[in-house]
């Protein structure tokens, strides 16, 4: 595999030679302009295509007019977080409980660009941004056909790979804007631009067509309503059919093989996901541990294991369990505000006795805490993991007394651990294995849609890759959350097919909402400042009617609401630096 310093290299070089070319003149004779390390490639073809796209005036018109409005909508959703973000950083700041800087808000993750933003797959992100940037930008031009504006050109945004499209409205029939013509030279005169000027003999170039408020608003709108249709079509088809022809495998996964043992002379390996164990359907690590408590040594064990969709059946040889070392269950993390966190207990611990009841494995844990009450108070005994094989290892106990259970629905005492995600050992077959809650995980992701009628589905949707349900984000299925889940259905013959198919429409859909959403903030150059500045011009014309101060207050006023939002924006990113430092 190229190493990331190759990659930046050959970057750095490919930058070098296309600044070497413009400066040259070379591109601009192929109608090539540069901006950075990206090339323009532009084209006055295609506008056939355009003015035939655009025969639907009417339809065109009317879909425009609804972008309008949720245009108007978003920009309001999204100045509405903005402000709410600042003042929740200011009140944390005040409390000092503002967060260290950390992922979330660096400043290389707040840029939606595939291979900047860690957050972002590479592969489906490029594709999903490639879709968003050219339905956005054409749409545009086939707005201006409708609207009768003049399309310069259209072409492709190039950074060694396309990264998008581009179409180039007339800017000055779109926005009215008259331009000094410097190099229209009188034939009668050898005077300079500049004495021109003085003399007042500068011609000015008024455009034939120039775009009303309302028609320039609905070109504007375009490319926002289109990217709002994608994502609505990629998240009905993601949360719908897609969804629905996958299905959960399993949620005990193997996470480590002992070297020479059953489990590695039968050629089971790190993260095969394991359905059944003879005729046995293994759905949780605990099945496997009843089953196995029933198995004596010696007997030969089928074990069906699936990776990467291909599930195979291996016999292992059970042996006997010789492993001398210290029994309990391992404490991966502590739950936030929980009876655990308060009495000082830590990950990395290993807990081997609650009230003088061994606790050998996750079994013997779930049954003691089955058997608790709220308000009981434990002796929960623990050592440290990595010295668990180690002679004369001294242990340390916690008096705990438990909370309620969270889901409100049950009676037994809350601890506040998760356990067991480094491994249960399962020394008769000489491998360790852990859980991942694939079928509930699933069950969240479909039941998705049917949150948006509140504000709390919304947040989920807008940081679904980023956060997930608990932080840990989703990008797809991908790596080894994959393993956990089968085509079924219409699905099952496309094999990993679906997934690519899932995880495409997966970041097709959020790119296009969070690009269209972001281009609604009222902040020049963004369409929805152009729209914002727009609107409010003609509101303060009503209380000013001399046109000129009327264009300079709203213009002001457009600026100030563009400032506002850049320094929120930095205020954010920066923000927790200036706080606990660089």
């Amino acid at each position: 595999m190229v190493s990331t310093t190759t990659l930046f290299a050959l970057f750095l070089v490919y930058w070098a030679i296309i600044s070497i070319l413009d400066k040259k003149g070379i591109l601009e004779r192929y109608n090539i302009s540069t901006y950075g390390p990206v090339l323009m490639i532009r084209t006055v073809k295609g506008q056939a295509l355009l003015d035939t796209l655009a025969r639907p005036k009417r339809s065109w018109r009317t879909f425009a007019n609804i972008g309008i409005v949720l245009m108007f909508v978003g920009m309001f959703a999204m100045f509405f977080i903005i402000i709410l973000s600042d003042v929740a950083m200011l009140a944390s700041i005040g409390q000092s409980t503002l967060p260290e800087p950390g992922k979330f808000n660096e400043a290389r993750n707040i840029f939606l660009i595939p291979g900047v933003n860690e957050f972002i797959p590479l592969t489906w992100g490029v594709i999903a941004l490639l879709v968003t940037l050219v339905v956005h930008e054409f749409s545009h031009a086939i707005l201006c056909r409708v609207e009768g504006i003049r399309v310069k050109s259209m072409g492709i945004l190039l950074a060694i790979v396309p990264i998008g499209g581009f179409a180039e409205p007339d800017e000055e029939e779109l926005f009215g804007v008259i331009k000094e013509n410097a190099e229209d030279l009188s034939a009668d005169t050898t005077d300079g631009l500049i004495e021109r000027r003085i003399l007042g003999t500068v011609k000015k170039v008024v455009p034939k067509k120039v775009a009303s408020r309302e028609q320039r608003a609905r070109i504007l709108a375009a490319g926002v309503m289109s990217n709002f249709v994608v994502a609505l079509i990629a998240f009905l088809l993601f949360f719908g059919p897609v969804l629905g022809a996958i299905a959960p495998m399993s949620d005990t996964m193997i996470i480590n093989v002992t070297s020479d043992s059953p489990a590695d002379i039968a050629g089971l390996q790190d993260g095969m996901v394991i359905t059944r164990i003879d005729d046995t359907s293994i759905q949780k690590a605990n099945d496997i541990i009843l089953y196995m408590n029933n198995i004596e040594a010696g007997t030969v064990v089928q074990v069906h294991a699936s990776k990467d969709q291909n599930l195979l059946v291996y016999d292992v040889e059970v042996v006997n369990d010789t492993d001398d070392g210290i029994k309990g269950i391992y404490v991966n993390n502590i739950v936030t505000d929980s009876p655990a966190e308060a009495m000082g207990l830590e990950s990395g611990m290993l807990i081997i006795k609650i009230d003088d009841t061994p606790i050998g494995s996750s079994e013997d844990f779930v049954t003691f805490m089955n058997s608790t009450k709220v308000g009981q108070v434990l002796s929960v005994e623990t050592v440290i993991a990595d010295k668990a094989t180690e002679g004369n290892v001294s242990s340390e106990i916690f008096e705990i007394e438990l909370a309620s259970h969270p889901d409100g629905g049950s009676e037994k005492g809350f601890l506040g651990i998760y356990y067991g995600s480094n491994g249960i050992e399962i020394v008769p077959l000489g491998m360790s294995i852990g859980e991942f809650p694939a079928k509930d995980y699933l069950a969240a992701l479909k039941a998705i849609p049917s949150m948006l009628g509140g504000f709390t589905g919304w947040i989920i949707i807008l940081g679904l890759p980023i956060f997930g349900f608990a932080g840990e984000g989703f990008p797809g299925f991908s790596g080894q959350l994959a393993q956990f889940y089968s085509p079924i259905g219409w699905g099952e013959p496309l094999g990993i097919g679906l997934f690519w198919i899932a995880n495409t429409l997966l970041w097709v859909g959020w790119l296009n909402f969070y690009v269209g959403l972001f281009n609604c903030l009222p902040a020049v150059p963004l369409d929805g400042g152009h729209v914002f500045r727009d609107y409010l011009h003609a509101l303060i014309s009503r209380f000013i009617s001399d046109e000129t101060k009327a264009k300079e207050v709203s213009s002001a006023i457009a600026a100030s609401f563009t400032m506002l939002i850049l320094a929120s924006f930095l205020f954010m990113i920066f923000g927790p630096y200036i706080v606990h430092g660089f």
